[in-house]
């Protein structure tokens, strides 16, 4: 199961108290403080990794604390600090706190945040000795470590970015370029989650994200929604795939609405229209006028007609970017 939206809490570790202790050895009866400091609560830390592609964990665990540091000992020992939790997320995860306030955006794998950072250990009684007060009888308490809600919003990075109608054919088409597979059958929101596929063409690799299908209102949450629509702020490029037999002019100035209302700036990308489906119609070569100042291909994702044309005007327009 896909999963691109989760809430937790995370609290770090509160600091290790510090001691009262004095030096109590045989042949020195007036030994001084040596109550060693408390150690440090260890951080809740999230960090971005490509072993993971889905916020899918925190469905059954939302719970996550770090270690307290330990108390300090005599001889000016300082207790051990608490271990640090790392909470690993997919690339592309937007941390929010609970105003929605985006605290990190995790898009490089390997990139770290500190979202809850752990207490600092109590001083012991040896930190606050003074020539006027050599025998301090008190120590402090470690601090308490920090502790909030996050939510976490996966936005998918991918090269490419498949957008159209239910059933215009994306996962046929991202079935035959790529090592994707996603279902395929005669019914509106097949996709229902965004599949993601590896694509190696023209020595160059890239991925092709298949963004589930966007019905009229998408972009006020209708079908679904915002839900997907998001999806494709990240892609590079986008490819309409359009129905050739099913007013595919219609359908684009459609998509291009729902885009524009949900977030106008998306239009600046690349793109590319697929008209899809070719071989239903009897002379597809009419339509390829179809569209004035775009780019367009004609397709059969299920023959594999004019694919590569296809992908290798993708390879070369993601080589420019």
């Amino acid at each position: 199961m896909f999963v691109d939206y989760a809430k937790i809490f995370v609290k770090s570790g509160d600091g290790g108290r510090g001691i009262v202790s004095f030096r109590r050895e045989k042949f020195a009866p007036k030994g001084g403080p040596d109550g060693g400091d408390g150690g440090r609560g260890g951080d809740v830390i999230i960090k971005a990794s490509k072993d993971e592609n889905t916020l899918r964990l925190f469905r059954f665990k939302r719970r996550f604390l770090a270690a307290d540091g330990q108390s300090g000992g005599p001889n000016n020992k300082t207790g051990k600090s608490g271990d640090d939790t790392v909470v690993k997320v997919p690339v592309g995860s937007i941390i929010k706190d609970e105003n929605g306030e985006t605290v990190a955006d995790l898009n490089q794998d390997g990139q770290s945040v500190v979202v809850a950072k752990g207490g600092k250990g109590g001083k012991g009684n040896a930190a606050f000795a003074t020539p006027t007060n050599r025998a301090p009888r008190f120590a402090q308490e470690g601090q308490k470590g920090e502790e909030k809600f996050l939510t976490i919003e996966l936005k998918l990075i991918a090269d490419v970015g498949l957008v159209g109608f239910p059933n215009a054919g994306k996962s046929s088409f991202i079935r035959a370029v790529s090592n994707a597979k996603p279902e395929i059958a005669n019914y509106p929101f097949t996709t229902l989650t965004p599949h993601l596929g590896y694509v190696n063409f023209n020595d160059r690799d890239f991925i092709i994200a298949d963004i589930p299908g966007i019905i009229d209102g998408a972009s006020q949450g209708k079908g679904l929604g915002l839900k997907f629509l998001k999806h494709i702020e990240r892609t590079s490029l986008l490819v309409f795939v359009l129905d050739v037999a099913d007013k595919p002019k219609e359908a684009f100035e459609k998509l291009i609405k729902e885009i524009e209302n949900y977030n106008p700036e998306i239009l600046n990308k690349d793109r590319v229209i697929a008209l899809n489906k070719i071989d239903l119609v009897d002379n597809p070569k009419d339509y390829e006028n179809l569209f004035e100042n775009e780019r367009v291909f004609l397709i059969s994702a299920l023959n594999k007609t004019n694919l590569n044309e296809l992908l290798l005007w993708i390879s070369k327009t993601l080589a420019k970017n």
